[in-house]
């Protein structure tokens, strides 16, 4: 028969903690499984209790010897434990009492007047109770944690697939590009598409190791969390070690640098198989001008020798607004206001002159103009006549400025729809180590220094936009997008494209275009003199 359960009075001092939620136990212990020591195999009890110096756990009728006995009076009584010599001291096999903060580790008495005889030592209650205060900090910070490496393992996914249909697109678009050349270019269509396959190979190795690391810390950080969470109220040991392991696991660095700021550099590919193309159609005209006794002094394949090579930055002499002082573009200031209704999810608005990438998409309401596959966010401003300039300042990362034309459809996928890589829209790039102009996916790289600000001078009725870097009252000009004629012998894929289509983008009323492409990019509309907003007031 058992007894009844004894008043708080009748226990010793140490069992004092457990007499108070005693009631309570029986239930955490069914919970843990943990089983009196003493009763027979098959037919033990629930434990009510364990002692740290018998090292075992005892139901309500074992216990009572501990209860009444004189000889039991030292023994510390404690809600009971599943390992009971995980609360005990390795070195010296007595019960953790105490919890050195100096070391973060859990003592005995014997450790506290030895090795930690100098260090802050608290009782383990104690600290139980400034870890509780801490708890809601640090699940806090694993919950934005979990919540980041949710966004970026979303986005890396979204990458590895990217580079995967980008690499089957633009297999099949070189493929075309080769049919309709000669049977001489296979050689070359084999260089070429293993040039691709490289670059995708060796991107998603990058890519799928980056995913795999961000996807295994998300899984111990939520096993940590788990384990913490399952922890009982009442096992203070557990309740530390598992709260230490959580916290090394959330101060844990990734080794790996965030990924893919970078273009995928195979899908130029296409744009080098389509300029070749365009120069063995021009090779071959002025070879049969040249059989018609009305060809060029040179030959085309030596012309062709002359393209193939770097491009050379466009020939701006000619163009007097590259003498001008910034004065002299301040006279066709235009006040730009980001439009929020615009802008993709994961970019966050400051106002409406800044716009800065973030990894947690910001829940904007639905707006039929917001961008949903680039982050990307336009001017609320439109150009349709007349001359126009503004300036944006790059704070950091990876930022492309550009013009696109009004009713562009915001829902256009990542490959059509990013600016430059339409016939509705153009742009020059910052990528971190140059300047890059860019339109209907066609580039031209631009050798320049960093310019924190760039100057934007649209004519839209000499269908002209370029662009500068700003440097005090200095103008240099990076590239002007126009029709040009080539020079004799000359060809410039990117230029030819201009030609043909640059000026049909004119058809439309402009808008202002921001693309921000790395995640640390940051920008705003750079701030004009107070006299030029009078002077756009005049107009």
């Amino acid at each position: 028969m058992a007894p009844p359960a004894p008043p708080e009075e009748e226990g010793p001092g140490p069992s004092e903690p457990g007499g108070a939620p005693q009631r309570q136990e029986p239930e955490a212990a069914q919970e843990e499984g943990v089983l009196c020591d003493v009763c027979p195999e098959g037919e033990r009890a629930t434990a009510a209790q364990s002692c740290l110096v018998c090292l075992a756990s005892f139901c309500p009728p074992h216990l009572q010897p501990h209860l009444r006995s004189p000889a039991f009076q030292g023994h510390r009584l404690v809600p009971p434990l599943r390992r009971i010599e995980d609360s005990l001291c390795k070195l010296h096999l007595r019960p953790l009492e105490s919890f050195c903060r100096t070391d973060q580790a859990c003592i005995c008495q014997l450790c506290q007047g030895q090795e930690h005889r100098s260090h802050e030592v608290v009782a383990v209650e104690v600290e139980r109770e400034h870890k509780e205060a801490q708890r809601p900090k640090i699940l806090s910070c694993v919950e934005n944690q979990l919540d980041e490496l949710g966004v970026t393992v979303a986005q890396t996914r979204k990458t590895v697939e990217l580079i995967k249909s980008a690499a089957l697109k633009e297999k099949e678009k070189v493929s075309r590009l080769f049919d309709e050349a000669s049977r001489a270019l296979v050689t070359f269509q084999k260089e070429v598409t293993g040039f691709i396959e490289d670059g995708e190979r060796s991107m998603l190795l990058e890519a799928e190791a980056d995913l795999r690391q961000k996807e295994e810390k998300r899984a111990k950080l939520a096993q940590c969390r788990q384990n913490l969470e399952r922890v009982p109220s009442t096992d203070t040991i557990y309740f530390l070690q598992e709260f230490q392991t959580l916290k090394i696991a959330a101060e844990e660095k990734s080794s790996l640098c965030p990924s893919f700021q970078k273009e995928l550099s195979f899908t130029k590919s296409s744009q080098a198989v389509c300029a070749v193309k365009e120069l063995l159609v021009t090779a071959c005209k002025n070879q049969w001008d040249q059989l018609l006794g009305k060809g060029y002094e040179e030959s085309g394949f030596h012309g062709m020798q002359e393209a193939v090579a770097e491009p050379q930055p466009s020939d701006k002499s000619n163009n007097p607004a590259c003498l001008e002082t910034r004065d002299y573009f301040l006279k066709f200031a235009f006040i730009i206001d980001l439009d929020s209704d615009t802008a993709d999810k994961f970019l966050q608005m400051f106002g409406t002159k800044g716009a800065k990438r973030v990894l947690t998409p910001i829940g904007y309401p639905e707006s039929p103009t917001r961008f949903i596959n680039c982050e990307q966010v336009l001017g609320e401003n439109l150009m349709n006549r007349g001359n126009y300039y503004w300036e944006v300042e790059i704070i950091d990362g990876w930022v492309s400025i550009g013009v696109i034309a009004e009713g562009f459809n915001p829902r256009e996928s990542y490959d059509r729809g990013r600016l430059g890589r339409n016939e509705k829209s153009c742009c020059l790039q910052w990528n971190g180590q140059n300047y890059v102009a860019w339109f209907g996916g066609f580039e031209s790289v631009i050798q320049q220094p960093f310019f924190h600000t760039i100057g934007v001078y649209l004519e839209y009725s000499e269908k002209a936009l370029t662009f500068y870097g700003v440097r005090d009252t200095k103008m240099t000009c990076l590239q002007q997008l126009k029709v040009a004629r080539f020079k004799k012998g000359q060809f410039d894929s990117f230029q030819n494209k201009i030609n043909h289509q640059f000026p049909s983008l004119f058809a439309y009323n402009l808008k202002p275009a921001f693309f921000l492409e790395s995640v640390d990019a940051h920008m705003q509309i750079g701030p004009l003199k107070k006299d030029c907003v009078s002077v756009l007031k005049r107009r």
